[in-house]
């Protein structure tokens, strides 16, 4: 069995969150397929106590690197005098740097994986021989400018800044190795239209989903009142675009809509949310639950999940999840970018306040402006099935891996 090098700039466990969920089953890919020495930092405590199962998952040795933020902050300001996007040395970490190096020298190592672009410092001075796949998974630079847009003053600058400055280095990354990945066709797409140079490098594999885990056949406790009729939002909520998403929704979308349906209710359910989110309960018929052992009955027990993100990159995890639990999915064009999806699905994807509600009223009266409903949630179910496989998905991965 040959050795390999996986490199994350986070735990890839446990697989709860976008990218951890994406990593987690890269993860299990390459190990049974290779001697994995795995080496991820750890940004939350409470991941932590997951070292041994992340260390079950590989044959090889781990080094996972506890992130001070306070100190990775520290040394992220050092980007000012070298000109370099601040996310590097964010996580230049002298650890995982000298554990790299001593892998590479004690381990025959002939392939490496790096998972998202920050660790990729690691291994840009590499013997050549040594085959080096990045998985970009979303053009990082281009949320920042996202970013920028929805800001102003310093913060516009810092954004912009970053934005120009991490995309110099994903084609530097893209440079040096020999071939990178993105979620989806779109998104590689635009780093082709970014980096032309490099179009031949430039490939994508997409998430899948836990079909039999997200199965609207199980049973779950319904968490919500009798006569409520929830729309229902989840995902990290400390994470800006997700913030973004519900505090523009609850106040330019959900709010007016409760004058004519009292019984509305939007939940907004995902960990560690922000004061700004807390703050939302304020307005009659929200609820922020905070983090909850299971999402599947709350979003089960919903009317419709919804997904207005204005800040998107790549594919959405709650969205896959949502439509494998055949539940109508009310999205904005940029939550759903990257998702094949075929009419009747597109009826429920909109973009202005005014036209999100208007959809959102006909999913939790139950009639659209016809006087019915499509059958979007098995359409959705069906849509993950023909095309969220991990393991077909992971079969691009793969190959690109073994070269």
């Amino acid at each position: 069995m040959d050795d390999l090098l996986f490199l994350a700039h986070r735990i890839p466990y446990p697989p709860r969150k976008g990218d951890k969920i994406r990593s987690y089953h890269l993860l299990r890919a390459l190990a049974a397929r290779y001697r994995v020495h795995l080496g991820a930092f750890v940004d939350d405590a409470a991941d932590a106590a997951h070292a041994a199962t992340v260390a079950g998952m590989c044959r090889g040795e781990t080094r996972l690197v506890r992130l001070n933020p306070w100190r990775a902050k520290l040394r992220a300001l050092r980007g000012f005098a070298t000109g370099e996007a601040l996310t590097l040395p964010y996580y230049d970490h002298p650890d995982m740097r000298g554990w790299v190096a001593e892998m590479l020298h004690r381990h025959p190592i002939r392939r490496v994986v790096v998972y998202s672009a920050a660790p990729a410092q690691f291994v840009m001075e590499l013997d050549p021989t040594i085959r080096r796949v990045m998985d970009f998974v979303d053009v990082d630079s281009a949320k920042w400018a996202q970013y920028a847009e929805r800001r102003s003053g310093l913060a516009r600058w810092l954004y912009r800044r970053e934005a120009r400055t991490l995309l110099a280095a994903e084609q530097a990354i893209t440079t040096r190795f020999d071939q990178v990945l993105f979620v989806s066709e779109p998104e590689a797409g635009l780093f082709r239209e970014q980096s032309p140079e490099h179009a031949a490098k430039i490939g994508y594999w997409e998430n899948g989903v836990d079909l039999d885990y997200f199965s609207p056949e199980r049973s779950y406790p319904n968490p919500y009142q009798p006569g409520d009729l929830p729309l229902v939002f989840t995902g990290a909520m400390d994470y800006w675009p997700n913030v973004d998403a519900v505090v523009w929704f609850a106040r330019e979308v959900f709010a007016p809509l409760t004058h004519a349906l009292p019984r509305a209710r939007f939940v907004i359910v995902g960990g560690r949310p922000t004061p700004e989110v807390v703050q939302l309960q304020s307005i009659p018929g929200i609820t922020v639950t905070g983090n909850v052992p299971d999402v599947r009955p709350w979003i089960c027990g919903a009317k419709a999940a919804v997904a207005p993100l204005r800040i998107a990159q790549g594919i959405q995890n709650k969205v896959l999840e949502a439509m494998a639990l055949g539940k109508p999915v009310l999205a904005t064009s940029k939550a759903m970018e990257g998702i094949r999806y075929t009419p009747p699905l597109d009826r429920w994807v909109a973009d202005t306040p005014e036209t999100l509600r208007t959809k959102a009223a006909a999913l939790l009266s139950g009639a659209d402006e016809d006087g019915t409903l499509p059958p979007c949630g098995p359409l959705g179910r069906e849509l993950m099935r023909r095309n969220c496989h991990w393991e077909t998905n992971l079969a691009r991965a793969l190959a690109a891996v073994e070269g």
